[in-house]
């Protein structure tokens, strides 16, 4: 396998089969340390169970760090168009804190997200963690100013106004485009309950195309990847 740096991402030449075969297999260990994460929260066994919890884990962590890469996991892509951000905190398929949030472009021009946050979003008791709600709503929003991933944003300011708690659990967010103007994209947002309730947190943001992306009408000529939050 070659690789060629290029600023914030770097190209594999690697095939999509392969690389879906990978986040398949370390997609399930991500969701195995994820059922780890939230069981430590809520476990009440005694300290003997602990130690032998503890010495397992840290057998695992052995195992893997046999043969484990140096610094952060970076966005890469394949010549075919493929790219995958495993370590990313929203999204990532390898990171075992992501939900991991998965969107979805609909026809009405509206991007949606449903997902499930658990213990280890908590904030205030039984409510998702004000900061994990900034965190979705700042990575939807971006992904949605990215137009299908056909430009490169970075988040410029985002304003948020909290109206209730949201109970952890299913939640589901929603984020459109509000206005384009050169390289600045304003988006709207929201998150809250999966139900009928409505929004719990809204949000505003501007986003903004950087220069060094923008080709002479406003294209992004970098490889695939979206927002970079």
């Amino acid at each position: 396998m070659s690789e060629l740096s290029l600023g914030s991402f770097s190209f594999e030449d690697v095939p999509t089969e392969e690389v879906e075969a990978a986040e398949e297999l370390y997609g399930g260990l991500a969701a195995d340390v994820r059922r780890l994460v939230d069981v430590t929260i809520r476990s009440r066994v005694d300290a003997g169970r602990v130690a032998e919890a503890r010495e397992l884990v840290q057998g695992a962590a052995d195992v893997l760090a046999r043969d484990a890469l140096d610094g952060p996991a970076g966005v890469h892509y394949n010549a075919h168009g493929r790219s995958w951000n495993w370590g990313n905190t929203v999204v990532g398929v390898r990171n075992a804190f992501a939900p991991p949030v998965r969107l979805v472009w609909g026809d009405d021009d509206v991007v949606r997200s449903a997902v499930t946050l658990g213990a280890a979003y908590e904030g205030p008791p039984g409510s998702v963690h004000g900061g994990v709600s900034a965190l979705l709503l700042d990575h939807l929003m971006g992904e949605t100013a990215s137009a299908r991933h056909t430009r490169l944003t970075v988040t410029g300011t985002l304003t948020l106004r909290y109206e209730r708690p949201i109970p952890l659990g299913p939640v589901r967010m929603e984020a459109r485009v509000g206005k384009e103007e050169g390289r600045k994209v304003t988006v709207e947002g929201w998150i809250g309950p999966d139900d009928d309730s409505g929004p719990s947190v809204r949000a505003s943001g501007l986003f903004i195309v950087p220069s060094w992306a923008a080709g002479p009408h406003g294209a992004d000529p970098t490889p695939p990847g979206g927002s970079l939050d």
